[in-house]
Order: C-alpha cells, then structure tokens, then sequence
C-alpha cells in the first residue's frame, strides 16, 4: 500500500513539474484595493493545492490519533479484566480420578477384565 501511495505522490509532483514548467508566468493577485501580490502562476497553484490539503490532512491525522488512542484504552481494559478473572478462578487441584496411579502404586480403579494378580493364571483349579 505504501508503494502505491508513493507512486500517486511521485506522479502527482511529476504532474505539477510540468504545469509549471509551462505557466512559468506572472500573475498578479489583488489581496485588497491597495495590495496587490505579484507571484508567478504556479506557487499560486501550490497554495490552493496547500490551502485545501493541509487542513483536511490535519483532520485526517487527529481522528487516526484518537482512534488509536480508543483502541489502546479499550485493549488495556479488556486485558485487565481477563486478568481479573484469572485472579478470581480457583486453581484446579488435581483429583484421584484425574491421575492414573494412586499413592500406594497400584494402578487406581478396578481391572477391566476382572483378573487379578494373586490366583491362577487360567482362572481353573485342579
């Protein structure tokens, strides 16, 4: 984007170079009765041009400013209340059900299969 905004300014100033180029001209501007301002015809050009786009550019730079500025507060609240939020949440203890082994070593719950270590490995008695 920006090097597309750099080619309109490059040839927007291009543009200008040859209009004064060839209006290289005197012109003379009556301010009041008795004052008269006598200046070639493009820095005239160059005055309207500043006259219309300096104070719409400042209006332009001052809504961006205090939208940026909105932005920032509206982050910053929302981080302090997820962080709010975070202080109040218990921390979570983990429970016998959640680890896979118990205390005494043994695998926590009952056997699947119903077969135990102690007894007959075929379950049949002779």
């Amino acid at each position: 984007m920006n090097i597309l905004r750099t080619i309109i300014w490059v040839l927007a100033a291009v543009g200008f170079l040859v209009f004064a180029i060839y209006n290289w001209q005197p012109a003379e501007l009556r301010l009041w009765q008795n004052l008269v301002l006598e200046t070639k015809l493009p820095v005239l050009a160059l005055l309207a041009f500043a006259s219309g786009f300096l104070p719409m550019w400042a209006v332009h730079r001052s809504v961006v400013w205090s939208q940026n500025r909105r932005i920032r507060t509206l982050e910053n609240s929302l981080k302090n209340t997820a962080m709010a939020h975070r202080a109040e949440a218990p921390p979570v203890v983990p429970t016998a059900a959640d680890s896979p082994v118990d205390k005494s070593g043994k695998s926590g719950g009952d056997d699947a299969f119903g077969t135990s270590d102690t007894g007959d490995a075929g379950g049949a008695s002779e």
